[in-house]
């Protein structure tokens, strides 16, 4: 085992899961594997039950005249969970997790923040080389909460049962009652339903996070305690930069800002500064010369493409053709093309270089590339030589063809947005608190698009709502100083909105 700042002792597993890809096997049926481990964090000694494996998931059936036929399984979700024990009148908060995507698994939040093992994969100019390394992570979550892992279907080890569409499970509201139902399963397997719950969703996982804190109360009646949002995606009108939307505009101008300051375009000056002139430029006077359009006079057009340029590090030129209307991919490709270099859309603090031909939009997200690595094979060998579970299925840490087809029929005619979903909930649970976390290198759900929407939620009030802001990207874990203040962050808003 690979030892970290403390060392991690795993004792024998009682008992080995089944092997799915043996054709003995295909039947569905719960497959999980649990080993107990201890992890020191300071001078506390930390023990703890890792379970991890597969969870069936059924849907009652009935025939053509109606009448119930049972429970037939549809899908087999991985599951991966940390318990400790409580001490004698202790009530341990649980923290259910997912990545996003939509088509990813939840190996992101688990080895790069919140889980008890995490990779060292590196950062910015520094990063780590194959191998690669697994540590140990004092700065858990699991120290002040349980924590359980979900991956949706198609997504780690998740699959439909045999006979059973993938694509069936692709979807928003499908995605909602199956991960829901993962919630409602292990909530009653384990007796949690007085335990303090939350839900812990990054990029997509907000969206989901966001409208299955509605849909786990509307249909179960199971009332959270917090949700914890990080590199938000709550409403896509401020991501999408079709039919010249205004708001998706304004709301990536600050982040490439923030971008350009960090690749040294702008001088001695401080980023707080450079921020300040960036939302204010972008809540005010940009916004009024989107609006005007071809009324613009040619004068004052040139004017806001030199201003836009100064903030976000281009030439007036390139800004005057785009129309002031900046695509972030295409920003991406033309901030540094004088170096050869593209800069990252998870993390714009990364760079990769350019392929031939000066493309308008880079191919490839240097900041994905940089880690994808890391996370792949610290996982594969954590969930095989430390939570003893065995499988020959491959674990799909991104799928692509989920996303492809993740079908928005809910949405149609109009953008995908859970603010509603978000305030309803707000609305109806007074005892609700949200956290949610920014990355001013993120450059895939920029913070001021979110800000803006938070700011027009149908609520009486945003007092429930903490925001946390990181100098970091979209995993803004990555970045050290960033993982232990919001590793901090986190224990905070958990002890204090559970007690």
């Amino acid at each position: 085992m690979a030892e970290g700042p403390e060392q991690t002792t795993t004792a024998p597993s009682t008992k080995r899961a089944k092997d799915p890809a043996q054709p003995e096997e295909r039947a569905a049926h719960d497959d999980q594997v649990s080993t107990r481990h201890t992890l020191t964090i300071g001078s506390r000694t930390l023990r703890y039950t890792a379970t991890t494996g597969r969870v069936v998931l059924r849907q009652e059936s009935k025939d053509e005249a109606g009448a119930f036929t049972g429970f037939q399984p549809k899908a087999e979700i991985f599951v991966t969970s940390y318990v400790v024990a409580p001490r004698k009148g202790q009530n341990r908060p649980v923290v259910f997790a997912f990545n996003g995507g939509p088509g990813s698994s939840s190996v992101w939040l688990h080895l790069g923040l919140l889980g008890p093992r995490r990779v060292d994969s590196g950062d910015v100019g520094a990063l780590t080389p194959p191998p690669y390394a697994l540590v140990d992570n004092p700065e858990t979550l699991l120290a002040v909460a349980d924590l359980v892992f979900i991956d949706p279907v198609s997504t780690g080890f998740s699959r439909p049962v045999d006979g059973e569409k993938a694509a069936d499970f692709h979807g928003f509201t499908a995605d909602l009652e199956s991960v829901g139902e993962v919630i409602r399963l292990w909530t009653t397997r384990h007796n949690r339903w007085l335990s303090p719950k939350f839900l812990a969703g990054e990029s997509y996982g907000t969206t989901r996070a966001a409208a299955l804190a509605a849909y786990l109360q509307s249909t179960y009646a199971l009332t959270l305690n917090g949700l914890i949002l990080l590199s938000c995606a709550l409403d896509f009108g401020t991501l999408d930069f079709d039919f010249h939307n205004d708001r998706a505009c304004a709301g990536f101008l600050p982040t490439y800002a923030a971008t350009a300051h960090y690749h040294g375009l702008h001088g001695r000056r401080t980023l707080r500064s450079v921020l300040a002139q960036a939302r204010e430029y972008a809540e005010g006077d940009y916004l009024l010369a989107l609006s005007r359009g071809h009324r613009l006079p040619a004068a004052q057009r040139r004017a806001h493409a030199e201003r836009i340029a100064g903030l976000i590090g281009v030439s007036a030129d390139w800004v005057e053709r785009a129309g002031l209307r900046i695509e972030h991919q295409r920003y991406y490709t033309e901030l540094l093309r004088a170096q050869g270099l593209v800069v990252g859309r998870l993390d714009t603090r990364f760079t990769g270089p350019a392929s031939m031909g000066s493309p308008e939009v880079a191919g490839e997200d240097p900041s994905y590339s940089a880690i994808s690595g890391a996370y792949s094979a610290a996982w594969n060998h954590y969930v095989r030589a430390e939570l003893e579970y065995e499988s020959d299925v491959p674990y799909t840490q991104l799928s692509f063809a989920a996303n492809a087809e993740w079908s928005f029929k809910e949405f149609v005619g109009k953008p995908i947005d859970v603010t509603g979903q978000l305030a309803e909930v707000i609305r109806s649970n007074p005892h609700l608190r949200v956290h949610v976390a920014y990355g001013y290198y993120d450059g895939a759900t920029p913070f001021a698009g979110v800000e803006d929407s938070l700011a027009h939620l149908d609520v009486p009030s945003t007092a429930m709502i903490e925001e946390a802001y990181y100098e970091a990207g979209h995993m803004m874990y990555v970045h050290e100083p960033s993982r232990q203040q919001q590793s901090a962050d986190l224990a905070a808003f958990i002890t204090r909105t559970s007690a």
